[in-house]
């Protein structure tokens, strides 16, 4: 496959610029790897994330939604091996006060021993032992702060969905094979965080745990691998730039039977990365929850008249990740033949993009502005909408191509008469003379292809 160009550098202005996304606590200096999204950046997300839980919620019958609570009994946590195992070994220098993973390649010689050096600052004997560190941000809950109130912030919504299975399950009456999605924050302490938005603390997961019977759990496996790779080429991602990575057996997590990571190619030093995960965890949850709980959670099929513990298949997908994958794969830089000015350009599927159509003026005079503020009213029920009549038409253009709106409809000298626009198309330049009666129709027919 071509490399890749590295887009992140302009990807990284331009969200600021545009208010897609903010360092977190900028004015304070900011806050390591948390990040606020900015007013495009949230309708970008929000995009994202409704349309997932249409394809996975509302056009199905076999799976439900949840929202669990962030906060969980710390048992859950022992009981998904996140208190033991969900941990790395690092070392602190003692001259530079870095953290680095024990295992880190840069490091040389052996932590804790006088000869080791430190990547950051070069010092020699100045490297600790290793240590491990638990990933899991710790809290307490209720006014003593001691071991007995202590709590977890979650690091993967997964497992409020593990412990509702039955409460699901009964409530709605669904049979084996099932499914239960949910959308929400999870947190991580990650130790090497970085690359914009890719790794960051606190982040959100669109998870989805399939509950099947054991023994169909590989067919299962393999119908949602094709589905979740399906539902990304429809995002608008080139198809040249997702592949698939199957986890080897050395790469399995403890308990997983079979994984697949959807990869996409960031470019640049990044390359393929994973954007979601699709995994045969079998019973090990359930089962898991049932031995620290003392509560079964198994399932009843009256059909066959008899009880199992059923097989799980997971997908879980990051909006943020996705959101960045999105930015990436829309960025392009052309030239417009006639003009000496080139556009920088977010081609952005219409459905996902933040803003679906600017509305302009062609000048601030002739009742123009008054009846594009007309249209934008009248649009705004049934799409995001921008009004802006500030500047000369073409630079106005140019500032809706960077953040991917795909119409631009512009009130001109001939719009009065025939109570008409022009609609310019962000990807082709073309433009045609479309009614204002058939404006929405037009619009909403275009977001939907």
């Amino acid at each position: 496959m071509p490399t890749q160009p590295d887009v992140m550098e302009k990807l990284v202005s331009l969200a600021k610029r545009r208010g897609f996304v903010f360092q977190s606590s900028e004015i304070y200096g900011g806050t390591g790897s948390v990040w606020d999204y900015g007013p495009l950046g949230v309708e970008l997300k929000r995009n994202i994330q409704e349309r997932w839980w249409h394809a996975m919620v509302r056009s199905r019958g076999d799976i439900e939604g949840l929202d669990a609570a962030i906060l969980m009994h710390p048992r859950t946590w022992e009981a998904s091996g996140h208190v033991s195992g969900f941990v790395d070994p690092l070392v602190d220098c003692r001259n530079c006060k870095k953290r680095f993973r024990a295992d880190d390649p840069k490091i040389k010689g052996t932590p804790g021993t006088p000869g080791a050096q430190c990547p950051a600052c070069g010092m020699k004997g100045t490297l600790g032992e290793a240590r491990q560190f638990n990933l899991m941000f710790k809290t307490f809950m209720g006014p003593a702060e001691d071991t007995a109130a202590i709590v977890y912030l979650r690091p993967e919504t997964a497992q409020g969905t593990y412990v509702n299975f039955l409460n699901v399950q009964q409530s709605t009456r669904q049979r084996i094979p099932f499914g239960i999605a949910q959308i929400g924050k999870a947190f991580r302490n990650e130790i090497t965080p970085g690359n914009f938005i890719f790794r960051t603390r606190e982040f959100e997961q669109m998870e989805m745990q399939f509950f099947v019977e054991p023994g169909t759990d590989m067919e299962w496996f393999e119908y949602w691998k094709t589905q979740r790779m399906e539902w990304h080429r429809g995002l608008g991602l080139s198809p040249d730039r997702l592949t698939f990575h199957e986890h080897a057996a050395d790469e399995l997590a403890h308990y997983a039977r079979a994984a697949f990571d959807v990869q996409f190619d960031f470019g640049g030093s990044l390359g393929f990365q994973e954007i979601e995960g699709i995994h045969n965890r079998g019973d090990f949850d359930l089962t898991q929850h049932q031995k620290f709980s003392g509560k079964k959670l198994e399932y009843f099929d009256q059909g066959s008249n008899k009880r199992f513990t059923p097989f799980v298949v997971e997908t879980a997908a990051g909006p943020n990740r996705i959101l960045l994958a999105l930015l990436v794969n829309g960025y392009r830089e052309e030239t417009v033949e006639g003009e000496a000015e080139g556009r920088a350009v977010l081609g952005l599927h219409p459905a996902l993009a933040p803003i679906k159509a600017g509305v302009f003026p062609l000048v601030k005079k002739d009742g123009m502005p008054e009846m594009a503020k007309r249209i934008a009213d009248s649009l705004r029920p049934s799409f995001s909408v921008f009004y802006d009549d500030s500047g000369a038409i073409g630079r106005r253009y140019r500032r809706q191509d960077e953040i991917g709106t795909p119409f631009c409809i512009t009130v001109d000298g001939e719009s009065a008469a025939g109570n008409s626009v022009t609609v310019r198309d962000r990807d082709t330049l073309q433009q045609e003379r479309i009614t204002v009666a058939a404006l929405g129709e037009y619009i909403g027919q275009r977001i939907a292809a």
